[in-house]
C-alpha cells in the first residue's frame, strides 16, 4: 500500500497533465461546433465501419448454411416433435416416457420439377427409394399440405400435387372439428384456392376460419394447415356449404419440402383390409 501511494506521489505531475489534457479536449469538443462535428463524424464512421465489417463476416459464414441443411435440420426437429408421437396409456406427459412411440418420420427433399398450370399437376423430388421413400407418403412444407408421393425410383420420387383434379384430402374446421373433403377446382390459372365440401349448413363459419388436416388417415398428421376460409355460401336446395379456401401453400414458390413417413400406416391398412374382407 505504501509503495502504491509513493508511486502516485512520484507521478502526480504526469497524472495531472493527463487529467488536464482530457478536460481541455472535452471543452474543445463541447464549445467548438466544427471540431465537435468532426469528432463525432469520425467516431461514427469508425464504429459504423466496424459494425459493417462484423456484419459482412457474419453474413459470409451464415451463407455456408444452405437451405438444404436447414431443411434437413427442420426435418429432424419435426421427427422428434411431441406431435409426431402417440401416447399408449396414462396421463403423464414426459417426452422420453416409454409410454410414447413415434408415429411419423420426416425427410427433407428438394423440389426439382413442379407444374401448377395443368389440371393434373405433379412435383418431382430429389429423394427416392434409397432414402426410404415409398408411394403413399405425405408431402408437406413449412406452410402446409403439398401432396402425396405417387411413384419412386432409386433416387427420385414424383408427387401428386394438391393441385390435381383427382386429389382429395380430408380437412376440418379447426374451431368446430367439422370435417369434409378439400378438392382443388382444376382451374389452371388459380393455384391458391380450393374448395371444402360436405360441411353441413348449420355449422357456424366465418371468413378467415382455419382449415387443417383431420387426421382420419395415417397419411397426413392431424392439424397441419391447409388454408383459411375465403368465401362461403349455401347453394339453393343444398344442405351443405360451398366453402372456398385460400391455400396456405404457395405452389409457385416450392423449393424444399418434407416427406412424411407414417409408422402406423401399414398396420392401419392391414386392419382396414381385413375389415373389408369381413364385410364382403
Amino acid at each position: 500500500m505504501r509503495n502504491f501511494i509513493q508511486f502516485l506521489v512520484k507521478n502526480s505531475f504526469v497524472f495531472l497533465f493527463l487529467f488536464l489534457e482530457v478536460i481541455a479536449f472535452a471543452l474543445l469538443i463541447k464549445n467548438n461546433n466544427y471540431q465537435s462535428s468532426k469528432f463525432f463524424n469520425s467516431s461514427n464512421y469508425l464504429v459504423g465501419n466496424l459494425y459493417e465489417s462484423v456484419s459482412n463476416v457474419t453474413d459470409y459464414f451464415n451463407l455456408k448454411t444452405t437451405n438444404s441443411e436447414l431443411a434437413q435440420h427442420n426435418a429432424e426437429l419435426l421427427s422428434v416433435n411431441i406431435n409426431s408421437f402417440t401416447k399408449i396409456y396414462g396421463n403423464t406427459i414426459l417426452i422420453n416416457d416409454t409410454s410414447y412411440f413415434q408415429k411419423y418420420v420426416y425427410t427433407s427433399a428438394k423440389v426439382i420439377n413442379n407444374s401448377t398450370n395443368q389440371r393434373e399437376n405433379y412435383i418431382t423430388l430429389d429423394k427416392g427409394a434409397i432414402n426410404g421413400i415409398k408411394p403413399g407418403m405425405a408431402v408437406v412444407n413449412s406452410n402446409g399440405i403439398v401432396g402425396i408421393v405417387k411413384n419412386v425410383s432409386p433416387n427420385f420420387s414424383s408427387v401428386i400435387s394438391l393441385l390435381h383434379q383427382k386429389m382429395s384430402i380430408s380437412g376440418k374446421l379447426k374451431k368446430s372439428e367439422y370435417f369434409g373433403s378439400v378438392i382443388w377446382d382444376s382451374d389452371e390459372n388459380n393455384h391458391r384456392t380450393a374448395t371444402l365440401k360436405e360441411i353441413p349448413n348449420h355449422v357456424d363459419i366465418q371468413n378467415g376460419d382455419t382449415i387443417v388436416t383431420s387426421g382420419f388417415s395415417a397419411i397426413f398428421p392431424e392439424g397441419l394447415p391447409i388454408g383459411t376460409v375465403q368465401y362461403f355460401d349455401v347453394p339453393k336446395g343444398s344442405n351443405f356449404y360451398n366453402i372456398v379456401i385460400e391455400l396456405t401453400t404457395d405452389f409457385k414458390q416450392l423449393s424444399h419440402v418434407y416427406i412424411v413417413k407414417s409408422l402406423q400406416k401399414e398396420e392401419l391398412d392391414k386392419l382396414e383390409a381385413l375389415t373389408q374382407e369381413d364385410v364382403n
